[in-house]
């Protein structure tokens, strides 16, 4: 089994591509009912493709039985690429959930119910966007072991990412600080996991309390938790690399002050492993 886990003591509500107060994905609520789409990134975030059938097909976009696509939330953008099919192939240019549906979005195209199709993610985009979450959840480890500030706020896109935090002030060096800390533990090779708990033992557990992984509505059982091993446990959603040596070099940008006790960091990538 995997596991799963969000920022430390850092549940903040927010829409699009702005981290979540409910950040899960393969749970829908009991007023939308059952997903009925088997979500494959949800325990293995390498599967580039797989063979599905169109199940429905909706003003938003295409529904599927099953899917390898990963749709927005918890800061993480919706996964893009292409449907296969005899037909033609159908360019995905978002992905999504809607009242408890996982909607594939298209453009172009002209997708039937019941056909066979080969499911093909944007491997690289994919790719660069678990090495940046799992860079933001090093990040938010790090402040929150080394400062005791949880995150108030943030987003991320390819290869790029910004975090707030609730801090009083920084230094100069702060940024460039914090750069070679998040670095050195990067390239420690730290194993990454993907964790399912069951509701009660999620809640039982002292780093996931204080993540305030009580705050997820109660019809989530179990819960998902991503893992960095000996740094890191939070209740998280989103696509993640196997170990923290994938991420590869991270640079600090910018640090910015956005009023009393709300600081900023942005971070890039600017080096594959």
């Amino acid at each position: 089994m995997r596991e799963f886990r969000h920022f430390p003591g850092r549940l903040t509500q927010g829409t699009g591509n702005q981290f979540d107060f409910y950040p899960l994905r393969y749970a829908a609520s009991p007023a939308e009912g059952a997903n009925v789409t088997e979500e494959i990134a949800s325990v293995d975030a390498y599967h580039r493709s797989i063979d599905a059938v169109i199940t429905e097909v909706l003003d938003g976009g295409v529904v599927l039985d099953r899917t390898v696509f990963y749709p927005r939330g918890g800061g993480q953008p919706g996964d893009t690429g292409v449907l296969q099919s005899p037909a033609g192939d159908i360019p995905i240019v978002d992905t999504f959930k809607k009242g408890g549906k996982l909607l594939h979005a298209f453009e172009s195209g002209n997708p039937e119910p019941g056909t066979n199709v080969k499911a093909v993610i944007d491997w690289e985009r994919r790719h660069t966007l678990m090495r940046t979450h799992t860079a933001l959840h090093a990040l938010s480890a790090i402040i929150w072991r080394d400062f005791d500030a949880k995150v108030t706020g943030g987003n991320m896109e390819p290869g790029s990412a910004r975090m707030d935090f609730e801090l009083d002030a920084i230094s100069v060096d702060f940024g460039r600080e914090v750069e070679s800390v998040l670095n050195r533990e990067l390239q420690k090779g730290l194993p990454v996991h993907v964790h399912f708990l069951a509701r009660e033992a999620a809640l039982a557990d002292p780093d996931l309390i204080r993540t305030k992984v009580n705050l997820l509505p109660d019809f989530i059982d179990p819960i998902r938790v991503i893992e960095i091993e000996g740094l890191d446990k939070q209740a998280d959603g989103g696509t993640h690399v196997g170990s923290t040596a994938e991420v590869g070099q991270v640079a600090v940008v910018k640090t910015e002050s956005k009023g009393k006790a709300n600081k900023r960091i942005r971070i890039e990538l600017t080096a594959d492993a």
